[in-house]
């Protein structure tokens, strides 16, 4: 058995406004496995400047890992430690490795084209009119949940566009989801909460910055809409999950398993959720379709019907030619679709 890493660029199409700048590219690697004639693929997307593993020794620990494959999953996965997006690379390259293709880890009626995931249309951070044209847009092509990147206009532009949606939608016919990244003061919070709910908000994903865990505690408590932890979950020590979810009792909590450490982890936090009756979906983290591909499999075994955060293929121009394509307000699976993974 041997393994070797591949660092690979994918550009946007357009930039990107997220509350981390502007993405014109983003760097992804691959950890392949051979072994008997067969390979396996795994995606180690580190986020720079959000990943807990965005490290100068990211790709240190990769050659590590390659060096010492022939040891197996589990001790690389604790080698691992410390860097999720590794730990999700080695997972879904191991579990690629064992299935009959590199690229159908979790064979289903999703992966056989016969059922689809239903996912939010996501809304980038950018001016009005770019932010009110891509509301427009994604309307017409059947979205009914969006959510709305905010926390870089003005928040009366804001508003505005929040009550221009809500003119033309009812909250019965359209879900709206807003994502502050952490936008929010602690002191100002509760105000804009109180102004955001007018318009019937589905939920506010991390209002203010992630490890205020008294200031996140009051706000879950106290908001007029619910509440769903984001990068609050980055970099949380296994021994302190529990502690956190009982702690600041959020209505929901995102899983982005390349940020936490993969499959693995994120049914950790599933199981701690549900036993706290906390709820949750699933969101990518700008993957190829490599990742995404594996995250969607994933995803579609766990059987929740709530629109997920998987729509984000489609934003570069050299992503991986694949059997995903968004479909009627989902990500469909067309099996008669062939992969090109060429990097």
């Amino acid at each position: 058995m041997n393994a070797y890493f591949k660092r690979y660029t994918l550009k946007f199409k357009r930039p990107s406004g997220t509350s981390r700048g502007i993405l014109n590219v983003k760097d992804t690697w691959f950890i392949i496995i051979e072994h008997n004639g067969k390979t396996g693929i795994g995606e180690c997307g580190m986020f720079r400047g959000l990943s807990s593993d965005d490290r100068p020794d990211f790709e240190t620990k990769l050659q590590e890992i390659c060096q010492n494959i022939y040891q197996g999953f589990e001790v690389l996965y604790e080698m691992a430690n410390g860097f999720p997006s590794i730990q999700f690379g080695l997972e879904m390259a191991f579990r690629s490795l064992g299935s009959d293709s590199p690229f159908n880890l979790f064979t289903s009626k999703f992966t056989e084209g016969k059922s689809d995931i239903p996912i939010n249309g996501l809304i980038w951070m950018g001016d009005k009119d770019f932010m009110k044209q891509q509301i427009s847009s994604k309307i017409e092509d059947g979205f009914r949940c969006l959510k709305l990147k905010i926390g870089a206009i003005d928040f009366k532009s804001e508003l505005a566009l929040l009550q221009m949606i809500r003119e033309l939608f009812s909250p019965e016919d359209l879900e709206i989801r807003v994502d502050a990244n952490g936008a929010f003061s602690p002191s100002d919070a509760i105000e804009k909460l109180d102004k955001l709910s007018q318009y019937h908000l589905h939920s506010i994903e991390q209002p203010i910055k992630q490890g205020q865990w008294d200031e996140m505690t009051i706000l879950c408590k106290n908001s007029p809409i619910p509440i769903a932890l984001d990068e609050e979950l980055i970099g949380v020590k296994n021994e302190n999950k529990a502690q956190m979810i009982s702690k600041i009792k959020p209505q929901y909590i995102i899983l982005k398993p390349t940020l936490v450490g993969g499959f693995k982890n994120s049914e950790e936090w599933i199981h701690l959720a549900e036993s706290n009756e906390v709820g949750w979906w699933i969101t990518s983290a700008l993957e190829s379709n490599v990742g995404l591909n594996a995250i969607a499999q994933w995803t579609y075994k766990l059987n929740t019907q709530m629109p997920q955060g998987l729509g984000t293929g489609g934003l570069f121009t050299n992503n991986f030619p694949c059997p995903l394509m968004v479909k009627n307000a989902t990500l469909h699976y067309e099996p008669s679709l062939k992969w090109t993974f060429n990097i």
